[in-house]
């Protein structure tokens, strides 16, 4: 038996919701341990769409524990609308099966505010962030000034570390040309929401600690994915936190021993919303087609994903950040029906080839990538759930990635639908 760590081998959009989900059958917690409300998590059970951005995947199933970790930065007028919103749709949310973390940071109208006017202000070079405040949330926390859940426990305590916070952004405000926020009218604004967060308010890594000791499988959920990683990712154009494997015991109050199975997600083409270096993007007809089959609209931003052939060099390199142990391969479907596919092995930068991508923003623009080309296949693999489902030359594809990115295929998703997976391996078991 071990724990598993789902994380994005690409640059997310991958289809993590639903693998997350069908594996959250096996799993008895899930965790979210980076990011905020930016996940962008579709689950489509017995012909229902969630749409999750905050909450992990787990609450969509019964009598399992959703964690949300103190690596995650939260929202609390967004915590409140999505649980609203998931309740609508008839699912049980409340303190006994969802924790947050006391010391998780909270996301405030004055960081969402400070988002969307730099990216506004940014024409030059914006970085595709969804405007949600993330970012700004995180250089409070790293600067030591932030607002955590615990502090809404003391009402007393608050104007004075709303004070020591606005005396830095107030600074940035006057810099900006905008209005200063008043100290009372933020007060009365957090005081207002306090009680829609503060009951599922507990010590997540004693929680964690608990069930691990008792022998309950947890699932790691993360968010975004490897080449956002604030570190390993195509910086600047990355998310504000580590989303590599190993931030799942920083964010989640675990050990490193304790993360189990990593299983990372990859389509079987690539997708990236927002801006940033794609050496496969297919800006023609064959890229258009790709974003048409796969509906390719990002689940928080709506914008249009860009698309392009799968790259092997990329999924090779976040395998080895990530600490990947097998790969899940959804949109398979997607490929039916293209005469040509072409799979990417390497890249020409400046008349060489290398095998990885640059570090170097510039030189990840001038990467130029080196194609294989098989013949694709007319029946269609949509719902297959065995191999024997599959055409010969969808075989052929998917072991041919298997070999360039030095991981074994674990899963392959040809629906959306819960069910329509293939499992070759359980990452819960075979490790």
């Amino acid at each position: 038996m071990s724990n598993v760590a789902v994380i994005g081998a690409q640059w997310g959009d991958e289809g993590k919701g639903k693998i997350v989900d069908w594996l959250s059958a096996r799993a008895d917690v899930v965790v979210r341990f980076q990011g905020g409300h930016n996940a962008g998590h579709t689950l489509v059970i017995d012909g229902v769409t969630y749409k999750l951005s905050l909450l992990p995947s787990g609450v969509a199933r019964p009598g399992k524990l959703a964690v949300i970790g103190n690596g995650v930065v939260v929202d609390p007028w967004a915590f409140s609308a999505e649980v609203a919103r998931l309740k609508g749709q008839g699912l049980d949310i409340n303190p006994e099966n969802l924790v947050i973390a006391e010391n998780a940071v909270l996301i405030l109208p004055l960081h969402r505010e400070l988002d969307e006017s730099r990216e506004s202000a940014n024409s030059v070079a914006r970085l595709g962030t969804t405007k949600r405040g993330i970012g700004p949330a995180y250089e409070d926390k790293v600067g030591r000034r932030a607002l955590r859940l615990v502090d809404l426990k003391d009402p007393a305590s608050l104007p004075a570390k709303i004070e020591r916070l606005l005396a830095h952004h107030n600074a940035l405000r006057r810099g900006m040309g905008a209005e200063e926020i008043c100290e009372k009218t933020l007060l009365a604004a957090i005081i207002e929401i306090t009680p829609a967060i503060l009951p599922f308010a507990g010590s997540a890594w004693r929680r964690l600690d608990e069930v691990r000791r008792q022998g309950k499988r947890i699932l790691f959920e993360g968010a975004q994915a490897v080449l956002l990683d604030i570190d390993h990712g195509t910086y600047p154009y990355v998310t504000s936190s580590n989303t590599v494997a190993g931030q799942a015991a920083a964010g989640a109050g675990i050990a490193p021993r304790d993360i189990g199975t990593v299983l990372g997600i990859a389509k079987a083409y690539t997708t990236r919303v927002g801006e940033g270096p794609f050496p496969t993007e297919l800006t023609d007809e064959t890229g258009e087609m790709l974003g048409r089959k796969g509906a390719e609209f990002g689940t928080v931003t709506g914008r249009k994903r860009r698309c392009g052939w799968f790259d092997s060099v990329l999924v090779r390199q976040t395998v080895i950040t990530g600490g990947i142990d097998g790969i899940a391969l959804p949109r398979l479907d997607v490929l039916d029906g293209f005469e040509e596919i072409k799979l990417c092995t390497a890249y020409r930068l400046d008349g060489r080839e290398i095998d990885h991508l640059p570090v170097d923003a510039n030189e990840q623009a001038r990467c130029v990538p080196v194609y294989e080309t098989f013949a694709g296949w007319s029946q269609s693999t949509r719902g297959a759930r065995s191999w024997a489902d599959l055409p010969a030359q969808a075989v052929k594809y998917v072991r041919r990635v298997e070999e360039l990115i030095g991981a074994p295929i674990a899963m392959l998703s040809t629906s959306p639908e819960r069910e329509d997976t293939i499992l070759v391996r359980d990452p819960f078991v075979d490790h």
